[in-house]
């Protein structure tokens, strides 16, 4: 695209630049003056600045600024910043960092790959985290944040913490629980989560430690974000896997789900016997009341079959489960001290709750070896009776 249609593309798609600011004065009129070359639809949020950032912002009269009294962090600057630029009417608002390492002329990057999709999209900067210069710590925590990323939304990226992205503003959610860095990890789970494609697009990255003021405080964010992560791990497990499964049940017939989602499984013996003996292990496992929500969220994001792993998984239905609590005692004794004899004892939960931690070591040990020995056996007789061509 030339640069006449990257702007009609901006005015057309209501497209507006959001540049939260705190205390930046070195490069925010860089920033700005770049983000001009390209469109006026510019909203600055000056998040309680102590040093000359108002002063800045006052040979600005074109562009939209809001001034907070006081600092609250970057992720409450977004989000009035999103309102801001919904009440002005705009459809989506391209992030960009006052901090100077975020370069304007990557805005054309944004808009030709959002002029590409035929759908909304949200969509994240790919900085090269391997060049040098980049801090240890920011390559370590944009790992951890990618990792996280893909077990909460089942979503690959090469970066998730570069605050130069699109958003589409009528798509992410409308409210948030975190005010600060953490912000950002929030608002793009809960956004997969509602199932609008997040991806990245390639941009340039500068880290200029005589110009850059970097406000991230190591030990407090990063316990933030550890703890944001527990909780959408948790969600994900409890919530968000299981009311995925149930949706593309009811968007098949029976038929088809049993085609797609029990024969077939990826065409692999090798995935059926995976499914099978995770579906095994969970049956056996200590984690009663809990086994269908286990079996269902772990074969989803391993990608298994999840009908398989749910129907293995029932090989604690009651009648079995007196002898598989006798046999988790007996396995788990020797790893005990005191008197773990459960054959001098009445068989009852009074007995499972009197040896609590003999019951759980043998459960453990009952699950894996049981799941080891059907993994064996299912392949075993699958590559019989459907072998594969190499």
């Amino acid at each position: 695209m030339i640069f006449s249609e990257i702007q009609n593309a901006i005015d057309k798609k209501k497209i507006c630049v959001l540049i939260p600011t705190y205390n930046n004065e070195k490069t925010l009129r860089r920033v700005i003056d770049g983000v001009l070359d390209y469109t006026t639809n510019i909203i600055v949020v000056n998040d309680g600045s102590a040093d000359s950032t108002s002063e800045i912002l006052k040979t600005y009269p074109q562009i939209s600024t809001i001034n907070l009294s006081e600092n609250k962090g970057k992720g409450n600057a977004l989000k009035i910043g999103f309102r801001k630029a919904i009440d002005l009417g705009f459809d989506y608002a391209i992030t960009i960092d006052s901090d100077g390492q975020h370069y304007p002329d990557d805005i054309p990057v944004f808009v030709k790959a959002l002029s590409e999709e035929k759908h909304d999209v949200l969509l994240i900067g790919n900085r090269n985290m391997s060049q040098n210069g980049i801090p240890k710590k920011s390559s370590f925590g944009n790992r951890f944040s990618n990792f996280w990323f893909w077990f909460e939304t089942g979503i690959k990226l090469e970066d998730t913490q570069s605050g130069y992205r699109l958003y589409p503003l009528h798509k992410i959610p409308k409210k948030y629980f975190t005010p600060k860095f953490e912000f950002e990890i929030e608002i793009i789970v809960r956004t997969a989560w509602k199932h609008i494609p997040v991806k990245n697009v390639p941009i340039k990255v500068l880290y200029d430690p005589s110009e850059r003021v970097s406000h991230f405080r190591p030990f407090k964010d990063f316990t933030r974000i550890s703890i944001l992560n527990t909780i959408l791990v948790v969600i994900t497990l409890l919530y968000i896997i299981p009311r995925n499964f149930i949706n593309n049940f009811r968007k098949k017939s029976f038929k088809r789900f049993i085609k797609e989602d029990v024969l077939e499984s990826d065409g692999s013996n090798r995935t059926k016997a995976f499914s099978i003996a995770l579906g095994v292990f969970v049956g056996f496992s200590p984690f009663w009341g809990f086994h269908t929500l286990l079996v269902i969220s772990l074969s989803v994001l391993f990608k298994l079959n999840k009908v398989l792993a749910f129907v293995a998984s029932n090989v604690s239905l009651p009648p079995f489960i007196p002898f598989i609590i006798v046999a988790s005692l007996y396995l788990g004794a020797p790893f005990v001290a005191g008197d773990s004899d459960i054959f001098r004892q009445e068989w009852n939960f009074d007995l499972v709750k009197n040896n609590i931690l003999q019951y759980v070591i043998g459960s453990l040990i009952l699950a894996s070896s049981a799941s080891a020995i059907s993994f064996i056996v299912t392949l075993f007789f699958l590559n019989k009776v459907t072998p594969e061509n190499n």
